[in-house]
Formats: C-alpha cells, sequence, structure tokens
C-alpha cells in the first residue's frame, strides 16, 4: 500500500439518530460509538441523550442512563479509557463556560460526576481531549477570560488530575486544536488563536517539556475545529475551517476537504490521495465529531455531522481508513 492511500466509505444508519449537529463529540468503545452535546442552530444545546451507534449493524438507539447526567452543551470533548468514557467542559444554553468532568460506564449505563470548582481544569469549550491507557489529556480551548493553552491530565487509577508545566509563548492560547498521543508524546497540531494556525508542538510528560516541531512536507494550510486521529506514529488530518466566518461562530467560514498525515519520526507532512468511490466523501466540512474507530478490523477515523460550507448541520456519518 502507498503510503498517501486512503479511502472513505459512508456509513448507512438504521433507527432514530441524534440528527443533524456540530460541535458535539463522539467517542468508540468496543463496537458501538457514543455521541453527546451539540447544536444544530448556533449556540444553543440540542439534548443531553446520549445516543449509541451500533458500528457492526449500523443502528442508533439512546442509551437508557441514570446517574448524574450531564445537562445539555456544545463544544465539549468525550474519551474512553476501557469502558468508561469521560466526557469534560463545553458552553451550556446560557453561552456560559463549564468545567465539570463527568464519567460514564458503558457497563452499567451510570454517569458520575467526577470534579468541578477547582480541582481540576478551568472552565471552557472548544479544547481538545486526548487519552492513552491511564490518563485524560485535555488542552487548550476557549476559557472564561479568553483562549488557553494550558494542559492537564486526569489518572483514571489514582483518580486525580495533574496540570503540566505550559508551553510559553511559544504556543499561543486557541480553541478548536488537533491534540493526539503518539510515541509517549503529547501532540498539540493548529488551532484557532485569533486566526487560524499552523503550528505543531509536542509535550514530553516524563521529562516534562514542550517543543515547538519544525515540519516538512506538504504542510496543511493554517486551520481549526478539524477532526484528527492518532495511528501508530501517524496524525491524521481531516477537514476543519481555513477562514473564519465575519459572523463568528454564528455564520459558516471557509471549510476544506482535505486529508493529510503527520509522521510523527520523520516529522514529514503528506497529503493522502482519496480511493473513496462516488458518493462517499465527505467534502468540505469542520467543527465536527471524531473519534478513533475499527470497522471490519480496519483501523481509522470515525467522523459524524458537522458545519458544512452553507451553514447548515450535517447528519451523516464516514470513516476514513489507511488500510485499503
Amino acid at each position: 500500500m502507498a503510503l498517501s492511500q486512503g479511502k472513505w466509505i459512508k456509513l448507512d444508519q438504521k433507527g432514530s439518530g441524534p440528527g443533524a449537529r456540530s460541535s458535539h463529540a463522539i467517542t468508540v468503545v468496543g463496537k458501538k460509538a457514543y455521541v453527546f452535546g451539540g447544536e444544530l442552530v448556533p449556540r444553543v444545546p440540542v439534548d443531553n441523550k446520549l445516543h449509541v451507534f451500533d458500528l457492526e449493524d449500523l443502528t442508533w438507539s439512546i442509551a437508557d442512563v441514570t446517574g448524574d447526567v450531564p445537562p445539555p452543551r456544545v463544544g465539549v470533548t468525550m474519551a474512553a479509557v476501557g469502558g468508561t468514557i469521560y466526557v469534560f467542559g463545553g458552553r451550556d444554553a446560557d453561552h456560559t463556560e463549564l468545567n465539570e468532568f463527568y464519567s460514564f460506564d458503558t457497563y452499567t449505563n451510570r454517569w458520575a460526576l467526577i470534579s468541578s470548582g477547582e480541582d481540576g481544569p478551568t472552565n471552557r469549550s472548544y479544547h481538545s481531549t486526548a487519552v492513552d491507557d491511564r490518563r485524560v489529556y485535555v488542552f487548550g480551548g476557549c476559557g472564561v477570560a479568553g483562549r488557553l493553552n494550558d494542559l492537564w491530565a486526569y489518572d483514571v487509577h489514582d483518580h486525580e488530575w495533574v496540570r503540566f508545566p505550559g508551553p510559553g509563548e511559544k504556543c499561543r492560547g486557541r480553541g478548536g486544536p488537533g491534540l493526539t498521543v503518539s510515541g509517549g508524546k503529547i501532540w498539540v497540531v493548529y488551532g484557532f488563536a485569533g486566526e487560524e494556525m499552523d503550528d505543531v508542538h509536542c509535550f514530553d510528560p516524563i521529562k516534562e517539556e514542550w517543543a515547538l516541531i519544525e515540519t516538512v512536507g506538504e504542510r496543511p494550510t493554517p486551520r481549526s475545529v478539524f477532526s484528527t486521529v492518532g495511528i501508530g506514529k501517524y496524525i491524521f488530518l481531516y477537514g476543519g475551517e481555513i477562514d473564519p466566518s465575519d459572523q463568528g461562530h454564528l455564520g459558516a467560514g471557509m471549510f476544506s476537504a482535505e486529508f493529510f498525515a503527520l509522521d510523527t519520526e520523520t516529522l514529514k507532512f503528506e497529503r493522502w490521495e482519496d480511493l473513496a468511490d462516488v458518493g462517499h466523501h465527505p467534502g468540505p466540512r469542520g467543527w465536527c465529531a471524531y473519534s478513533a474507530a475499527q470497522i471490519n478490523g480496519k483501523d481509522g477515523l470515525l467522523v459524524y455531522g458537522g458545519n458544512s460550507p452553507t451553514n447548515d448541520r450535517l447528519d451523516d456519518i464516514f470513516f476514513f481508513t489507511p488500510d485499503v
């Protein structure tokens, strides 16, 4: 397989799904994808139901949940470690930034409020979250007093938050960045810092040191709110906003349909050739929900919904796999 080839597949949907939305979150546990939050009308949260998409029979359902159910929100993130999903932050219907941290046990279908207040990251939305087998990482986002560039980690075994040293002025505070874990390091890719950015930063959690990464190859243009996933040594980037709307969040900016990969060993960017069949490419979009997933034994990027160049929210699901 040529390194620069991959394939998009549009997934069928059965049952009653979440419907069109953006600024929502999705994560995968086993063969099921869980969707939470989002908006249909700009800045108005749709609901707080936990929608479940079976990746084998492609059927939607709504989880019958108990416990501390999070209120509706937009600009929220979620990620899973084992069978537990973790949800952080977002923005409520009053446009207030939030900092509650929840867990959802996929075995018992029970929500639990883990932290709020001063024992974790400050209030924010449109931040980014990544995980390894022990920690949930939260970086950046839109805070109460401006865009943030802080990095936190929640240890799921020790049940505590740790704030890492900040990256300093080289990495400006930003919303909608890519955040992945690769090679034992945390990577911050692009984002919006008052303008679309095209810088890459890397944090070593052992040495607790930041580095500004000089990349080579065919670099993506500056962008934010794109879909990203780490697979092996590669960080994959799809779509995103490349020119913000003059209406801010109320409007649609200019979106990309491009797909890139960053090799974290050679630090080379490369545009990936799309081998999708007709009708199976998601096209230009941003503000999507995205997650790593495995379908039919192939690892890839799962993308659900988002915002379109016409400012219409989308309700389709696509899977990109570099393994063709």
